[in-house]
C-alpha cells in the first residue's frame, strides 16, 4: 500500500519542451530526491526528446522515472483533418490559448516497457500523421490502437473534457470522459486535477469531481510543474518571453496584452507536503500518484544490436560473404599477385571484424558506396580512422593503400576496446540526398532516419535574450558579450566559469566581472541570464548522421516528421539512439568533391582529354612547385593565409608532407611549434634531435619520416609497440588514457609502460624522456588516417590547380557563386593567375562558370534577377534554333518566360548582350519597349494565331517585330563597373583599384579576405587594412552624435567600418565613395561577422610603380646572419623585377643599403605577407632613401 504522507509529480515539463520548460533535468531530479521524492515522471509537450536522459539520470539517483507525455490530442475529429476546432452547435472558440488550435491536452504515463513503445509509436504517428504546424496530433482511433500498457488522466485546463465544461457542453465532456476511459481501461483512466490558484481552474473543479463520480473514474493530482524551484519562476517567464519575442514590460493575455505567462509562482517541485494541505480534501488524489508509480515500472534494453541485415546470395551469410568481397577485392587492388604482407593483413582483420560481428556492417557501408560510384557521384577517398583498414581499402570504402600509408587498423576497430565502427563517407554536396535515398529504398523506409539534434542557449545568446527581454537598449547585450573572453576553439566561457576561480579562463573573464561590477542593469542581465543558459532552445537535425536499423524504428524509439520537407528524424540523439543498439552511419556532403567533379566535367567540356583522380601521380613536380609557392588559394584544407606562408616555408616535395601539414595546422601542434619545427627541420634549418640518444634506432622507423616529430596518434601507439612491448590495440588504450590528462590515470598507465621499457633494457631517464613527450602530444596529435585522407583530396585540388587551372578555378567559382566575399576572392585570384573572367553571355554562357580556352565565362545565373528556370530557356533556345545574331533574334528566339523587363535589364547591365554588337547604354533605352512588343507577339503565337499562316506557306522567316538599337555612346567605364557589381555582387571586367594592388599590400597589414575568414583573430585586436570605399552611410545616433558605416573593399574582399565620435569627427571630410585609404581599426565580432571599428584612416601612397626597390626596415639589433640568410631565402622565392633595399634602424638613423644587386623579388601579396610573417608587420617601410653601395 502507498504512503500517505507521499506524493509523486506525474505532470513535468523539462528542458526538452523547448522553450517552455526551464527545468533542467539534472536539477530538476536533484530537488526531487532533496525533497523525499523517489519517483518522478516526465510529460514533455508533444514530444519524446528528453525521456531516455531523464530515465538514465533518474537512475543513477534511484529515482524511479516514468515516461510519460502531454499529448496533443484532436478532441473527437480526425488527426488527419487540418482544420481548426469550432466546439458545440454554437461553433464556439476556446477561451484556452492551447485549445483554440486543433488539439487540446492529455497526459500519458507508461505503466510498463510495452507501454513506452506504445508510447513511442503515438508521439512518432502524431507527428508524421497528424503534424499540425508545430503541433504532432493524435486522435481517438490512434491511442485506441495503442493504448495497451498505458494510462492517462484527463489534462490539464488545455485538455478537451475541461474546455468542453467551461463552454458549458457538460454532456459532451461526460462523454469524451467515458470514450477515453473506455479506451484505456477503468483502472488506467484518471481524472486529473490541478490548483495554482487560476480562476479557469476553480470553473471546472465541481464538473470533474461529478464526471469521477458517474463514471467511477479515480482522481489523480498534479501540478502543472514548469521549472525546479519556486525562485525560477522569474527565469521561466524570461523564457517565455524569448519564445515569443516578447519584452517583460508588454502586458499579458490575462491583462488584456499579447505576451504569454504563466500566473502565479506554483509550477515547482512542491513537496508531499504542499500537495496534500492543497488537496486536504480530496486526499485519495495525492494517494494515487503513489500508487500510479507503483504501477509504472519500464525498461530501456541497453545490449540491443539492431545493425541492418545485408541481402546476401543463397547459401552465404554475411561472414562468408564480407570475407569473399575482402577476397575479390584484394585482386582488383593488387592485379600482379597480392603480396604477403598485405595478405596478412587482411587475414588479420577479417578475422577480427567477424568476431566482432561487424561483416554486415562493412558490407552496408561498401554497398552503398559501390552504388554512389555507379551512378556517377563523387566519393571521397577516406575520412577517418576507417581509411586504417586494409578490408575498407579491399571493399571500396576508402581508396588509401594503409599499408604503404603507415595506417592502423586498430586505430579504427580496436579488439581490446570494442565499439562500433565509425565509418564517415564524403559524397559531392549536391547528390549526397540521393544516396540516403537509396538506403532508404533498400533497408525500408521506416528503417532508416536522420538523426535530431538539440540546440541550447549559450553564454552570450542568454545574455543578449536578457537583455531585449528585459527591455534595455540593444547595446547592452552588446557590452556584455564583447567583454567576454572569446571562443576557445569554438567554445565560450560559462557563466558560472566567469565567477569561479578554479575555471582555467577565469583570468581572462576579468574584463567582463568588473563591466558587471560597474553597472547595475548589467548585474540584471547576468543574473537573468543565469536562468536561461544551456537551457534547450530548439532541435535541429545532424549534418551527416544517419540512423539504419534491422526492425522497424518506430518498435525501437521515437520518431518524427520535418514538416517543411516530410524528412523522418529521431526524436533521440545520437548517443542516445546508439546506446539503444541503433547504427549511426554519416553521410557527409563536402563541396571540394563537387569541385573536383564540375573541374572534371569543365575539363572535357574544353576539349581537353578525359582523367580519372584515382590515376592521378603523388609526385607530380607542378603539383609540389605549386604547393611550395604557396598559391594555395581554393586548394582544400591549405587556403588560409598562415596556411599559404606556412607551405612557403615548408616547400612540400612528398605526399607524407601534404599529410603533415593537415595534421599540424590546429591549435594544439601549433601551440608547441610542431608545424614551425616540421618546416625548419625538412629545409636544414634546425637540427633534427633524438627524443633520448637510447632512442634514437628504436623509433627511427617511427619518427624518421616527421624528422623526429610526433605528429599522428598511430606514432604514439607504434612507439609504445616498439618501446614498450604493447600490442597496438593495448597501445591505442594507452594514447586515449594519456589524452584525458588526469593524474591518478597517467600514473596508473606509467607503471606498465615503465616496466615494458625496463624489461627491454631502456634507462629510467630514457623511460621518462619518451613519456614526458609523448603524454602532451598524444592529447592533440592527429589521426594520420584522416589526415592522409583528406590529404589525397588536397593533392587532387592541387594537381587539377597546378595542371588545369582553368577548368578548376572554373569548378571552384562555381561552388561560391552565392557568395559574394569569396567570389571576389577567388576571381581575384584568377587575375593572379592570369587567367581572364568574362562577363555573363547569352551566347556562350552556361548556367553556372566554364571554362572556354584559356578564360572562363560566368554562368548565367549568377546575373541577378535571372533564375534558373530563365537560364534553362535561353540556353534550349540557342541549342535548338542557333546563336542569337541581335537582341530582335534573342527576343525572338526565347520563350515568353525569358522576356521580363526586370530579367532582360540585368541582363544587360551585366552586359550579357555585349558580343551582339550593342553598347548597354542603348539597350537599356529601348528594353522596355522591345519587351511589350514581343510579349504581344508571343501571346499571339500561343492563342495560335500566327500558326494558321505558317501552314498557310505565309509565314515571315524573320521575326515578327524589329527593335531599333540606337547609336550613342556607352557608359564610361566607372558606371560600366557599377553597374556590374550591383548585378553580379563584384567587378568583372576590371576593378577600381586595378593598379593599385601591390600600393595596398604594402600599406595593410594583411587583405581583407584573409581577415575576414580569420576566425582566430580576438575580438579587440587591432588590424590596418586599405582599399576602396563602395558604401558610405552617415547617420546620427539617438543623442543627436553623428557617426558613419563604410564599406571598405580590395581587390578581394570587403568589410564594414564603423566611424564613431572623436573618430568621425576627424576623419568625416576623407570619406568619401570611391575614395581609397587606409584605416587601423579594432576587430568588433557580433555572432557571426567581423566589423573594424575605426581608430585611424591616413591616404596610400598611390604614385608607388610597379618596379620601386621594395624596403625592407629591420632594426640594427636583429640583423643578424641567420635572420639575413633566412630573408634571402624568403625573397628569393618570389622572383622579379623590384630590387631590395634593407633599412637598417637604430634611434635617431636609419641607413638604407641594396640587399644583393642581383636579387630582385615580383611585389605581390604573398610576398608582403611573407616578410611580415619573418620580420613583423612593420617591416615594410613606406619611404625610401638613397641606398648605400
Amino acid at each position: 500500500m502507498a504512503s500517505e504522507s507521499g506524493f509523486v509529480h506525474l505532470h513535468v515539463h523539462t528542458e526538452y519542451s523547448m522553450l517552455d520548460g526551464a527545468a533542467r533535468i539534472g536539477e530538476l531530479l536533484d530537488e526531487a530526491q532533496r525533497v523525499g521524492q523517489n519517483a518522478m515522471a516526465i510529460t514533455d509537450h508533444g514530444y519524446l526528446f528528453g525521456a531516455y536522459d531523464f530515465y538514465a539520470q533518474a537512475r543513477k539517483r534511484g529515482i524511479k522515472p516514468i515516461i510519460g507525455v502531454e499529448a496533443y490530442v484532436t478532441p473527437g475529429t480526425s488527426r488527419f483533418d487540418q482544420n481548426r476546432v469550432r466546439w458545440g452547435e454554437a461553433h464556439q472558440a476556446s477561451d484556452d490559448v492551447s485549445a483554440r488550435g486543433a488539439y487540446t491536452h492529455m497526459t500519458l504515463l507508461s505503466r510498463s516497457t510495452e507501454g513506452m513503445h506504445n508510447l513511442f509509436r503515438l508521439g512518432s504517428l502524431a507527428s508524421i500523421e497528424g503534424q499540425m504546424g508545430k503541433w504532432p496530433r493524435m486522435d481517438r482511433e490512434l491511442i485506441s490502437r495503442y493504448s495497451e500498457g498505458l494510462i492517462a488522466t484527463s489534462g490539464c485546463p488545455s485538455s478537451e473534457i475541461q474546455t468542453r465544461l467551461r463552454l458549458g457542453h457538460d454532456a459532451e465532456a461526460l462523454r469524451a470522459a467515458g470514450e477515453l476511459q473506455d479506451i484505456f481501461g477503468k483502472d488506467n483512466f484518471y481524472i486529473e486535477l490541478m490548483d495554482h490558484g487560476l480562476e479557469i481552474e476553480r470553473r471546472t473543479i465541481k464538473g470533474l469531481l461529478n464526471i469521477a463520480e458517474q463514471i467511477g473514474a479515480p482522481l489523480v493530482a498534479t501540478n502543472d510543474l514548469h521549472y525546479t524551484k519556486k525562485d525560477d519562476a522569474h527565469a521561466h517567464e524570461v523564457l517565455l518571453a524569448v519564445q515569443s519575442g516578447s519584452t517583460l514590460d508588454e502586458p499579458t493575455y490575462d491583462n488584456g496584452g499579447s505576451r504569454f505567462a504563466f500566473s502565479g509562482d506554483g509550477y515547482y517541485v512542491k513537496t508531499a507536503e504542499e500537495m496534500r494541505r492543497t488537496w486536504s480534501e480530496l486526499p485519495e488524489a495525492c494517494d494515487n500518484t503513489l500508487l500510479i508509480a507503483e504501477r509504472c515500472e519500464v525498461e530501456f534494453p541497453t545490449d540491443a544490436n539492431y545493425m541492418p541485415r545485408f541481402p546476401v546470395p543463397d547459401g552465404e551469410d554475411e561472414n562468408s560473404w564480407f570475407i569473399k568481397e575482402v577476397e575479390r577485392g584484394l585482386h582488383k587492388r593488387y592485379p600482379d599477385g597480392i603480396p604477403d604482407d598485405v595478405r596478412r593483413q587482411a587475414d588479420y582483420e577479417t578475422g577480427v571484424i567477424v568476431q566482432l560481428g561487424f561483416s554486415g556492417y562493412f558490407l552496408v557501408v561498401a554497398d552503398f558506396i559501390e552504388w554512389a560510384k555507379n551512378q556517377g557521384i563523387r566519393v571521397g577517398p577516406g575520412r577517418g580512422s576507417a581509411a586504417g583498414s586494409m578490408a575498407s581499402y579491399a571493399m571500396g570504402i576508402t581508396e588509401l593503400d594503409p599499408l604503404r600509408h603507415g595506417l592502423i587498423f586498430e586505430r579504427f576497430l580496436n579488439p581490446e576496446r570494442v565499439s562500433w565502427p565509425d565509418v564517415d563517407v564524403d559524397f559531392d554536396e549536391r547528390r549526397r540526398g540521393e544516396v540516403i535515398r537509396y538506403v532508404t529504398e533498400k533497408y525500408g523506409d521506416d528503417r532508416v532516419a536522420q538523426i535530431v539534434t538539440y540546440g541550447t542557449i549559450k553564454a552570450k545568446q542568454a545574455l543578449k535574450d536578457s537583455s531585449r527581454v528585459l527591455g534595455l537598449p540593444f547595446a547592452m547585450g552588446e557590452k556584455l558579450t564583447k567583454a567576454m573572453p572569446p571562443a576557445v576553439m569554438g567554445k565560450d566561457i560559462t557563466l558560472s566559469g566567469i565567477y569561479n576561480p578554479d575555471d582555467p579562463r577565469y583570468p581572462e573573464a576579468e574584463e567582463f566581472r568588473q563591466v558587471v561590477q560597474a553597472d547595475p542593469e548589467a548585474q540584471r542581465v547576468l543574473e537573468t541570464a543565469r536562468g536561461l543558459e544551456n537551457l534547450k532552445r530548439q532541435w535541429g537535425v545532424h549534418a551527416a548522421g544517419v540512423i539504419m536499423s534491422s526492425e522497424p524504428l518506430l518498435d525501437i524509439i521515437p520518431i518524427m516528421k520535418r514538416p517543411q520537407d516530410g524528412a523522418i528524424i529521431t526524436q533521440f540523439d545520437y548517443p542516445t539512439s546508439e546506446g539503444l543498439g541503433l547504427i549511426k552511419m554519416d553521410f557527409l556532403g563536402l563541396r571540394n568533391l563537387t569541385i573536383l567533379d564540375d573541374a572534371l566535367r569543365n575539363i572535357v567540356a574544353n576539349g581537353k582529354d578525359p582523367i580519372e583522380l584515382e590515376d592521378i601521380p603523388l609526385d607530380d613536380p607542378a603539383t609540389y612547385q605549386l604547393l611550395g609557392s604557396g598559391n594555395t588559394l581554393g586548394v582544400f584544407q591549405l587556403d588560409g593565409g598562415p596556411m599559404r606562408a606556412l607551405l612557403r616555408q615548408m616547400r612540400p616535395d612528398n605526399f607524407e608532407d601534404i599529410s603533415a601539414v593537415i595534421a599540424l595546422y590546429r591549435p594544439g601542434p601549433m601551440g608547441m611549434n610542431s608545424h614551425t619545427n616540421y618546416a625548419l627541420r625538412k629545409t636544414g634549418l634546425q637540427e633534427i634531435t633524438p627524443i633520448h640518444p637510447e632512442l634514437a634506432e628504436p623509433l627511427a622507423d617511427v619518427l624518421d619520416g616527421t624528422y623526429g616529430l610526433i605528429v599522428y596518434q598511430e606514432q604514439v601507439q607504434k612507439a609504445a609497440q616498439v618501446l614498450a612491448g604493447y600490442s597496438l590495440g593495448q597501445a591505442d588504450l594507452l594514447r586515449r588514457a594519456m589524452g584525458k590528462k588526469k593524474k591518478e590515470i597517467l600514473e596508473k598507465e606509467f607503471i606498465p609502460f615503465q616496466a615494458g621499457m625496463r624489461e627491454r633494457g631502456y634507462s629510467d631517464p630514457a623511460i621518462q624522456a619518451v613519456w614526458d613527450t609523448l603524454v602532451p602530444f598524444a592529447g592533440y596529435a592527429f589521426n594520420k588516417a584522416h589526415s592522409a585522407g583528406y590529404g589525397v583530396v588536397a593533392y587532387w585540388t592541387a594537381f587539377l590547380k597546378a595542371n588545369y587551372p582553368t577548368e578548376y578555378m572554373a569548378g571552384l567559382l562555381t561552388s561560391v557563386r552565392d557568395d559574394k566575399d569569396k567570389s571576389a576572392l577567388y576571381l581575384n585570384e584568377c587575375r593572379r593567375m592570369g587567367i581572364t573572367v568574362l562577363p555573363p553571355d547569352v551566347n556562350s554562357s552556361d548556367a553556372l562558370f566554364t571554362a572556354v580556352g584559356a578564360d572562363i565565362r560566368f554562368g548565367l545565373t549568377a546575373v541577378r534577377n535571372v533564375g534558373a528556370n530563365v537560364v534553362a530557356e535561353i540556353v534550349k533556345a540557342r541549342q535548338e534554333k542557333g546563336d542569337f545574331t541581335s537582341f530582335t533574334d534573342f527576343l525572338d528566339k526565347v520563350p515568353a518566360v525569358v522576356c521580363n523587363k526586370r530579367t532582360i535589364e540585368s541582363l544587360i547591365k551585366s552586359g550579357a548582350f555585349d558580343s551582339l554588337g550593342h553598347a548597354r547604354r542603348a539597350l537599356l533605352l529601348v528594353h522596355e519597349q522591345a519587351v511589350d512588343s514581343v510579349i504581344g507577339v508571343k501571346r499571339k503565337e500561343a492563342e495560335g494565331q500566327f500558326d494558321l499562316f505558317a501552314d498557310l506557306g505565309g509565314a515571315d522567316e524573320g521575326p515578327s517585330f524589329a527593335v531599333q538599337v540606337p547609336e550613342v555612346p556607352d557608359w564610361d567605364k566607372k558606371q560600366r563597373l557599377a553597374f556590374e557589381r550591383e548585378m553580379l555582387g563584384l567587378y568583372v571586367s576590371d576593378h577600381p583599384l586595378s593598379g593599385l594592388e601591390h600600393v595596398l599590400s604594402a600599406a595593410a597589414d594583411v587583405p581583407i579576405a584573409t581577415l575576414m575568414a580569420d576566425e582566430d583573430r580576438p575580438d579587440g585586436s587591432t588590424v590596418l587594412v586599405a582599399g576602396l570605399i563602395t558604401s558610405l552611410q552617415r547617420k546620427m545616433s539617438k543623442q543627436g552624435n553623428p557617426w558613419a558605416a563604410v564599406t571598405l573593399e580590395d581587390m578581394a574582399g570587403s568589410v564594414e567600418i564603423m566611424f564613431f565620435g572623436e573618430t568621425y569627427l576627424a576623419y568625416s571630410t576623407v570619406l568619401a565613395e570611391d575614395a581609397v585609404i587606409v584605416v587601423r581599426g579594432r576587430v568588433r565580432r557580433r555572432d557571426d561577422t567581423m566589423q573594424l571599428q575605426a581608430m585611424e584612416v591616413s591616404l596610400p601612397d598611390v604614385s608607388a610603380v610597379a618596379d620601386a626597390p621594395v624596403v625592407v626596415t629591420l632594426p640594427e639589433s636583429r640583423a643578424t646572419v641567420p635572420v639575413v640568410d633566412r630573408l634571402r631565402e624568403v625573397l628569393h622565392t618570389h622572383p622579379g623585377v623590384s630590387e631590395v633595399h634593407l633599412r637598417l634602424t637604430r634611434p635617431g638613423r636609419a641607413t638604407v643599403v641594396r640587399l644583393d644587386p642581383g636579387l630582385r623579388v615580383e611585389r605581390s601579396p604573398a610576398l608582403y605577407g611573407d616578410l611580415k610573417a619573418l620580420l613583423g608587420p612593420s617591416c615594410l617601410a613606406s619611404s625610401v632613401a638613397a641606398p648605400v653601395g
